[in-house]
């Protein structure tokens, strides 16, 4: 791993690491960081003594890189107020123009291409031509990324103080894209209601140490057996979830919880994650929403519908294959930004998760990680991989305030601030392999007491970290235990 470095990350220069994103190779203290108050609001699940002496005079708590760990105990209240209140201020006009830029960048880079670059290369070797269209469905899948991002500040209500205007706007950029808008703004509404719990997180939610040896040591064996994985296994695995990550998402809930029976109007008995279950972002009867939900589900249906009438159309008239240059790959390019994206920002050897004795919300908002995508992801992109964290705690902020909000945000949370900006946009791919290689599934620290035995971090079977704990140390969580009866895994 590259040397740590404490210094805060700005918007005029990349290349920081906060200090508790990094490997145990320094000092675990970071410079300037104020100090934490109690909890004292109804979001901590824990009483204000028990906040401030968890993990301590006990085992401490060890992420993946071997760096102590301490429960966050400041409050939501402190993160808002820390906020300058022009932050909330939202502007459909600014909103709109952001439209206007990306809808012109699609248009125009469209036009370039098919009328003037490409007829311009017709006398030159055929991979030239290969070669400008790879261009093309790369600059269109960015763009194509930024009017997702637009639709995703939509959802939150963070492009206009119009809810009318935020969900007329979404809903047409998102069918666009077909992302079913309605469908997924309620859900993931829900994740960010819930982020870092195992037991109602709608996405990215890790494996626990028994559903992986589950799935890749066999029914009733463990982790402690299995090899290290091979690279060419996480290779495959990396590239399917880049390409078919989202719409498995959408389809079938993979990676979100599977607690569907908690489902307060009893629409989850018998229904788990996986194809033909019934639970995915299209059917009203889904387990993911309430009955109230159902005619936003088939509003959002109908987006997906004319979309792919409108692209049905366009192959009839100008052929399947220049459809598929034209929208097919570069959407293949958003759905593998998207799929980057969330990844990165909840998937870090750093990051804890909580079982719900020991989670709240600004212990959940605080499990996540900016990162640097340079001009792709600050300008092309809005900034949400570079401002996510502050994101987490309050969603209605516009996008264009995000900086701003984050250098609030990491006063408050001090030490509990995570950002991994090495690198830059290489940085950030590179990520990806590292993630996917540390981050195998999640159980607590070995020997932890009292409520740290509620806390857990990423461990992997390939000898990077700390270490997983012996076999005969590790207990299933009881819910957990009583979910895989529930779902048929036990």
């Amino acid at each position: 791993m590259d040397s740590p470095m404490t210094r805060s990350r700005s918007r005029a220069r990349a290349g920081s690491v906060s200090q508790s994103s990094t490997p145990l190779s320094a000092s675990t203290s970071v410079s300037g960081s104020p100090s934490m108050s109690s909890s004292t609001t109804s979001l901590s699940s824990m009483g204000e003594a028990d906040a401030k002496t968890a993990g301590k005079g006990k085992k401490p708590l060890i992420d993946t890189y071997g760096n102590e760990f301490e429960l966050p105990d400041f409050t939501i209240k402190q993160i808002r107020d820390a906020i300058p209140a022009h932050c909330f201020e939202r502007s459909a006009v600014r909103g709109l123009g952001y439209v206007f830029r990306d809808l012109v960048l699609l248009a125009s880079t469209f036009y370039a291409f098919q009328f003037h670059i490409i007829p311009a290369l017709q006398e030159f070797h055929p991979a030239a031509r290969f070669v400008a269209w790879g261009i093309y469905t790369f600059m269109q899948g960015c763009f194509g990324t930024g009017i997702w991002v637009l639709a995703h500040e939509c959802g939150h209500q963070a492009f206009s103080e119009s809810k009318i205007i935020n969900d007329t706007v979404g809903w047409v950029l998102h069918s666009s894209l077909l992302v079913p808008y309605f469908s997924w703004k309620i859900s993931h509404g829900k994740h960010h209601k819930a982020t870092g719990h195992l037991e109602r997180d709608m996405v990215f939610v890790p494996k626990s140490r028994a559903e992986y040896s589950r799935r890749y040591a066999g029914i009733g064996r463990d982790v402690a057996e299995l090899v290290e994985e091979t690279p060419i296994a996480t290779l495959i695995h990396v590239v399917l979830q880049q390409l078919f990550g989202w719409p498995m998402y959408i389809m079938t809930n993979v990676t979100g919880h599977n607690y569907h029976t908690r489902q307060s109007e009893g629409r989850g008995e018998g229904k788990k994650n996986g194809y033909f279950s019934g639970v995915n972002h299209f059917n009203p009867s889904s387990p993911l929403y309430e009955a109230k939900d159902a005619k936003l589900i088939l509003l959002s249906d109908i987006g997906i519908g004319l979309t792919l009438f409108a692209l049905y159309s366009a192959a009839q008239q100008w052929g399947a294959a220049n459809v598929a240059i034209w929208y097919g790959i570069p959407y293949l390019w958003v759905n593998h930004w998207l799929v980057a994206i969330t990844f990165l920002q909840h998937t870090d050897p750093s990051l804890p998760h909580y079982h719900p004795e020991t989670w709240n919300y600004c212990r959940g908002a605080a499990a996540t990680i900016d990162r640097e995508l340079g001009f792709i992801g600050r300008t092309l992109m809005h900034g949400i991989v570079e401002t996510h964290v502050a994101h987490h705690f309050v969603s209605s902020i516009p996008f264009y305030h995000g900086d701003e909000a984050t250098e609030a945000v990491k006063k408050v949370m001090g030490k509990h601030y995570r950002s991994d900006t090495r690198g830059g946009a290489l940085g950030f791919i590179k990520a990806i392999w590292t993630s996917s290689r540390w981050c195998q599934w999640v159980e607590p620290t070995e020997d932890a007491e009292g409520d740290g035995k509620y806390v857990v971090f990423f461990r992997n079977r390939n000898n990077l970290g700390v270490k997983p704990m012996a076999k005969d140390k590790y207990v299933q969580h009881t819910n957990e235990a009583k979910n895989d009866k529930v779902v048929g895994k036990a």
